[in-house]
Formats: structure tokens, sequence, C-alpha cells
């Protein structure tokens, strides 16, 4: 994982990664028709946060036939990480086991998502044997 530091992203810079995560590189429109389609905003505002982002590094633009096409800087995995720590941070004293806990206490896992965890927490176990 890459060492290079980003700002931490708005909610709805946030949004715009989640779009071009999925569909990279993209334009402008591609990315407000998609944001579009779960609520409303306009296109105007969707420009005005991508050419934001754009001066923040967190997008980068290329130019290609049919228009400016846009992708992330900030890989999905980094950002994640950076919202777990803050959320961490600021809510748990910096425990990200606190943070889990509280998190599977809602009871929204899959049985997938159990299956993933036990692995996880099978793999920790083992590092922890071997220190």
């Amino acid at each position: 994982m890459s060492n290079e530091i980003f700002p931490q992203p708005s909610e709805g810079e946030l949004d715009i990664l989640q779009v071009l995560w999925k569909i990279e590189p993209a334009t402008v429109r591609q990315v407000h028709e998609l944001l579009s389609a779960s609520k409303p905003v306009g296109y105007t505002t969707t420009l005005k946060q991508m050419q934001r982002m754009l001066e923040k590094n967190l997008l980068r633009r290329e130019d290609r036939e049919g228009g400016h096409h846009y992708r992330c800087t900030l890989p999905q995995q980094q950002a994640r990480q950076n919202l777990v720590d803050k959320l961490a941070q600021q809510l748990f004293e910096g425990s990200g086991t606190q943070l889990a806990i509280q998190a599977l206490g809602s009871g929204k896992v899959s049985t997938a998502e159990l299956e993933e965890l036990e692995k996880l927490l099978q793999a920790l176990k083992k590092n922890q044997s071997h220190e």
C-alpha cells in the first residue's frame, strides 16, 4: 500500500469516489448520471466538486477522444482505512477492536462476511503466536 498522504474526502467527494472506483475512467457526465440516480444533485455541482478534487489531487484527468476522463488517485482500500482510523480515533480512543465490535453488534452481517471475519481472526491469532 502506498505511503502517500491524501486529504480527507468530504461526504460528497466520497460519493464521487465510490462511482469512479466502479467505472473509472469516467467523464463528469457519467459520474453525474450515476450520482443523480440515487439523490438529487446538479450537473454543475458534480463538475465543481470534481474540479476541486482535481486540485486536491484526489482525481487525475486524462484528455481522451470524447472529452476529459477522470480517475481516482486515492485507492479505495486506502480511503477505507483512513476513514476507519479516523472514526476509531474520534469515537473509540483509537481502538479498532471496539469499532469492529460496535459495527458487528448491529446484526447486519452476512454469512460470507462472518466467514471472512473468521479467516481474519485466525490469521491474527497465528501472527500473535509467532511473536
